[in-house]
This record gives structure tokens, C-alpha cells and sequence, in this order.
């Protein structure tokens, strides 16, 4: 591992994100874009997060639903892309896509709320029109080969972990060019690579696209308790995430309330994410085998979704 000092976990490394807001509100351009709210953006950024000490960035200067990230990461890993496990848990963060697809294919002009209960209920009508596509899941677990072959990324991530620990090619992503247009989104984390040091484990993911004010803080503590699941699976220590991203913006819509609200609370020290019981595989997690412990952060901030 690198001897580089990280920021301490003591409210220090959320500034890092406090600071990217700032930046983006005071030197950011102002542009439309694909879903007609607009934003507000800068090119490349970068933030580092020290997991060593057993903690995850989940920000405290606004809350963060920790159980629907978890879900949603467990989602991921287990291929699905079928958002009726997700609102079986309550998680309604990937509904937009497959309801617009719905209404747009149908005409129907069924409520969001309408449609998730129809998925919930009906396994035919889940079948047939909650998948948000061959995203994200999909293409961590079964990346499809021009011949047919598919491909578990993520499971090869594991066997070179514990077989090759050196390598410099154990990563997995979702941009496949011949898929993009089977996604209802096409993936904006798409990069994960990992990196294997004095029996650490750390991992650095690069993000297309950068929702800062909603989506980045679920990302970085998604990618965080991949971290801890992954390293615990190899029989390693967590080490640091490092998440770089690439359109970094805000949506105009958010930049008020970040501003008058989020940026002006005082950030603390990230919680723990503790492992309760190893589950026989990274695939088996459920949220009954992990936990967040010391976690109280500011209230809620209500922003919007774009889509």
C-alpha cells in the first residue's frame, strides 16, 4: 500500500465533497442537457476515502438511505435487472426508467406509484416490463461474447484477487458498445478496478457521468461496501477507495438547496459498515449480514430525480 496520508475520518474526508460543490456552484459552466433540467458542470474530479479503519463515506451533512444502497449493490451483484427485488425492499431508485418505457410503449398513463405496485404484485407484469435492460447487473455477471460465451467480471475479480494478487487486470465494467442501446441508462459508474497491497484491498472506479448532488454520494458509499464485502470474500483488509469522475455536475435544480442548506452544516466522522455474518459468497449477502454503526447525520434534503 502506498505510504501517502490520507484525510483523517474526522469530518476532514467529507469535505472533499463539500469542496467539489462549492467548486462546481462558483466555477462550474451552465448547460441543457439530455433530460431538459440543465446543469451546472466541470471537467474531471477526484476524491479519496481511507476504508482502513472499517468506515464507509456516507455523508453526514445530509442523510443518506445506507439500506437502499446496500440493496441496490446486492441487486448488481446478483445479475438482476429486474427492479422488482428492489421494490420488494422498498428501493424506488430505478423506477423512472422501466415506468417511462412503459407508459411510452402502451400509452397508458398509469402513476409511478401505480406501476411499482403492478410490478410487485404481478410476476408476469414484472417479467415483461420492470427490467431497466442488459445494464449495470447484467453486465458485471453475464457479459455476452460476440460468440456467445458469457462472462462472470465479477467472479474473475475474485479468483485473481486470491490467485494473482499483482496483476494489473482485475477489473470489470459495464460499457459494452453492443448493449447500450438494450439499457434503459447506460452505466455511469462503469469502471471498477482493484488494487491489492500489504494485505489490503482497495479499488478505484471511474464515473462517466456525475451526479454529484444525488447520485455520487450513493456511488461512493456503494463502491465502499464493495470494498469491505470484497476484501472480507479474499481474506483481505479494506484499504481506500479512490473515485474519479469525468462530467461532474450538478443539476439546477439542486444547486440552491446544496447551497443553503447542505453547505452550510459541519461535517463529522463516517460511520462503520460492519459484516455480521459472512454470507457462503459475495452473491448470498442480505441485508440481515451487514450493518452501519454510528451513524447520525443532518436531515434529509429533498432533490429531485432527472431522468
Amino acid at each position: 500500500m502506498n505510504k501517502r496520508k490520507l484525510l483523517s475520518n474526522d469530518g476532514q474526508s467529507e469535505k472533499q465533497y463539500l469542496n467539489l460543490l462549492k467548486e462546481i456552484i462558483k466555477y462550474g459552466t451552465d448547460e441543457q442537457d439530455r433530460t431538459g433540467v440543465g446543469t451546472r458542470k466541470i471537467h474531471g474530479a477526484s476524491m479519496r476515502f481511507d476504508l482502513s479503519d472499517g468506515s464507509v463515506p456516507l455523508l453526514t451533512t445530509k442523510f443518506i438511505p445506507w439500506k437502499a444502497i446496500a440493496h441496490e449493490l446486492f441487486w448488481f451483484l446478483s445479475g438482476s435487472t429486474n427492479i422488482k427485488y428492489l421494490l420488494e425492499n422498498k428501493v424506488t431508485i430505478w423506477s423512472e426508467w422501466p415506468h417511462k418505457k412503459y407508459v411510452g410503449a402502451t400509452g397508458d398513463g398509469i402513476s409511478l406509484k401505480q406501476f411499482e405496485k403492478k410490478v410487485v404484485q404481478s410476476d408476469e407484469f414484472a417479467e415483461k416490463w420492470g427490467s431497466i435492460g442488459k445494464g449495470y447487473g447484467h453486465q458485471w455477471r453475464h457479459w455476452e461474447g460476440p460468440d456467445g460465451q458469457v462472462f462472470d467480471q465479477v467472479s474473475e475479480c475474485i479468483r485473481l484477487i486470491k490467485t494473482n494478487p499483482s496483476s494489473r487486470r482485475i477489473l470489470f465494467h459495464g460499457w459494452n458498445v453492443a448493449d447500450l442501446d438494450k439499457m434503459s441508462l447506460p452505466p455511469c459508474h462503469l469502471l471498477y478496478q482493484f488494487f491489492v497491497a500489504d494485505g489490503k484491498l482497495s479499488l478505484s472506479m471511474y464515473q462517466r457521468s456525475c451526479d454529484v448532488g444525488l447520485g455520487v454520494p450513493f456511488n461512493i458509499a456503494s463502491c465502499a461496501m464493495l470494498v469491505h464485502m470484497m476484501a472480507t470474500e479474499c481474506g483481505l483488509l479494506p484499504g481506500e477507495l479512490f473515485w474519479v469522475g469525468h462530467d461532474v455536475h450538478l443539476y439546477q435544480d439542486h444547486i440552491e438547496p446544496l447551497r443553503k442548506i447542505q453547505l452550510k452544516r459541519t461535517p463529522r466522522a463516517f460511520p462503520k459498515f460492519v459484516i455480521k455474518e459472512k454470507p457462503p459468497t459475495l452473491f448470498d449477502y442480505k441485508i440481515s449480514n451487514v450493518d452501519v454503526e454510528g451513524y447520525s447525520p443532518d436531515e434529509r434534503i429533498a432533490l429531485s430525480v432527472a431522468v
